[in-house]
């Protein structure tokens, strides 16, 4: 991307897309959004069902163990009925799971709406920087850095309106999404035309196949300790700031914001200056010392750590992706749904563990474990360096990839 401006006036900028590509945008804001909304009203459905925080976590857990193994189908059903069917297949079952999870009377019910939200979810997300590629004017520059500001202002806007709707009612936030979803298909609909479909259909074992690669192996194996650390932070800190819900959904705007900047604008600069490796080592590092310092401070560290947090977030995803989607010789997205299957059991194991342990020990010791895992992924990423050195070259100065594409597929 050096040299080139993606929000210049000109024919590849970013604003000058078709109806199809704003459409799939918007509805990746949304179904983004899904992932944080529930943030801010946690501790309300914990009090609204009479639940306990781990049970409450499980919507949390539900939600991504289903999306790690939705990864294994998604490529396979896309290949098969095409990217737009694919899109409004994921998109209809959100619409109506969504609905679901806001009529429960029991947390039983909503993590098992939460499940079948997550299948929704996984069919759309997987596919939608694909179709945004495939529509987009300009070349994949431009399509791929407003998918990625599509991810951020998702996960800044989530519990923004979880925290607005919720403040009246925790059901609200669900029926929201539920509409928001429902006006994103009408618009795929309307405008997004089928995308042609790949030469070869692509088979359930593909991505685990992939995983054989010694290098995509080893960016899967340490995302999946650095998912650890941030979903502890996005599914434990409710509870631990123990806020109103407009106070939480604003303390987690602020988050996501930082993580929308970092990942667009201020990771992709750094790589060009540091190199892919020498970034994501660092920002794993940073992420523990927060951590740690979120666990032990007093309430205001707390909320500045949680906001602070979202910087390193942001980097780590797009150098994560980028080496995920590089590393390896399997096509984008094979390699991008076998790291996905991987990177998100942690993400699903993260929210029921953390307030397990703070039940056998204390509150300080969850934050503990996820500085711990967010070190691990960073000596992974250190060891096994060598099988990491052709994308790191390529993010290198001077050494940019021959198409000088950035590719963002988190």
């Amino acid at each position: 991307m050096q040299g080139e401006d993606p929000f210049d006036q000109g024919a590849g900028s970013i604003l000058r897309q078709p109806k199809a590509v704003w459409a799939t945008a918007g509805a990746s804001v949304v179904a983004f959004m899904g992932i944080g909304l529930v943030d801010p009203i946690l501790p309300s459905i914990a009090k609204g069902l009479e639940a306990t925080p781990s049970q409450v976590s499980l919507l949390f857990t539900s939600y991504f163990l289903i999306t790690a193994v939705a990864m294994l189908v998604t490529g396979f059903v896309s290949s098969r009925i095409g990217g737009r069917k694919t899109l409004l297949t994921g998109l209809a079952l959100v619409v109506v799971f969504a609905a679901l999870s806001g009529t429960s009377s029991s947390v039983a019910e909503l993590v098992g709406f939460r499940a079948g939200w997550g299948l929704g979810n996984a069919l759309f997300v997987s596919t939608a920087l694909a179709v945004i590629v495939g529509a987009a004017a300009g070349g994949s520059s431009a399509a791929i850095l407003l998918y990625e500001s599509a991810l951020g202002l998702g996960m800044a806007c989530g519990p923004l309106l979880g925290a607005l709707l919720g403040d009246a009612s925790w059901r609200y936030p669900f029926f929201g999404t539920a509409a928001l979803m429902a006006i994103g298909f009408i618009c795929i609909t309307a405008f997004l035309k089928e995308q042609p479909r790949p030469a070869r259909k692509t088979s359930l074992l593909d991505p685990i196949k992939a995983l054989g690669h010694g290098g995509l192996a080893s960016v899967a194996t340490s995302a999946f300790f650095y998912n650890y650390a941030f979903f502890t932070i996005l599914a434990f800190t409710p509870f631990v700031l123990n806020m109103t819900p407009y106070k939480s959904g604003a303390v987690f705007f602020a988050w996501g914001l930082l993580l929308a900047v970092f990942s667009v604008l201020v990771a992709p600069r750094l790589q060009e200056r540091f190199g892919s490796l020498k970034v994501l080592g660092a920002s794993l590092v940073l992420l523990a010392v927060d951590l740690v310092i979120l666990g032990y401070g007093n309430h205001t560290a707390a909320i500045v750590c949680t906001i602070v947090s979202g910087a390193f977030i942001g980097m780590n995803n797009t150098v994560y992706t980028e080496l995920a989607l590089g590393v390896s010789d399997a096509p984008r997205p094979v390699a991008s749904a076998g790291y996905n299957f991987v990177r998100w059991f942690a993400a699903a194991a993260a929210p029921y563990l953390a307030p397990k342990i703070e039940e056998w020990s204390n509150i300080h010791i969850p934050f503990v474990v996820a500085a711990i895992a967010a070190v691990v992924g960073a000596v992974v990423v250190w060891i096994r360096r060598t099988a990491l050195t052709h994308e790191a070259k390529e993010l290198e100065p001077k050494h940019a990839g021959e198409d000088g594409v950035t590719v963002f597929a988190d």
